[in-house]
């Protein structure tokens, strides 16, 4: 059966999902606090996936944020990483990932991608807040 968009929400997570809320790393607190929070469009932080917890989610525009750490790029963290993204793809979800590196040296273009990504997925209509405009 194809799943139109992930609407469920997996209690066993809730009291991980909460303790991530609490202890983001600096480049989760800086996208969330200096973007996404305000974004005209509604974003989650610490949003459960099936059994995954995803940093950033957006129910509207089907899309998925992932900010990687080093631990990310090692053979086992690349191999979890595309597992993971394939169970989330199976709700219609698409991930976007970025590393700390491109949330510490390019803020702005991160934020006018994400811009951009939300705007495709909500096939091509407007956004009060529009590429460039109240980017930090």
């Amino acid at each position: 059966m194809e799943k139109e968009h992930y609407t469920g929400y997996n209690s066993k997570l809730k009291d991980f999902s909460r303790d991530l809320r609490k202890n983001m790393t600096p480049q989760e607190r800086r996208l969330w606090f200096c973007y996404l929070k305000t974004y005209p469009v509604k974003f989650y932080r610490q949003r459960s996936i099936a059994y995954y917890i995803a940093d950033f989610y957006c129910s509207k525009a089907h899309l998925v944020i992932e900010i990687d750490g080093g631990q990310h790029y090692t053979p086992e963290g690349m191999d979890y990483d595309r597992n993971r993204t394939e169970v989330i793809e199976t709700y219609q979800l698409e991930v976007i990932r970025f590393s700390n590196s491109d949330i510490d040296k390019n803020f702005r273009g991160v934020c006018e991608y994400i811009d951009l990504k939300v705007a495709e997925r909500l096939a091509g209509g407007s956004i009060s807040r529009g590429v460039g405009k109240g980017i930090p």
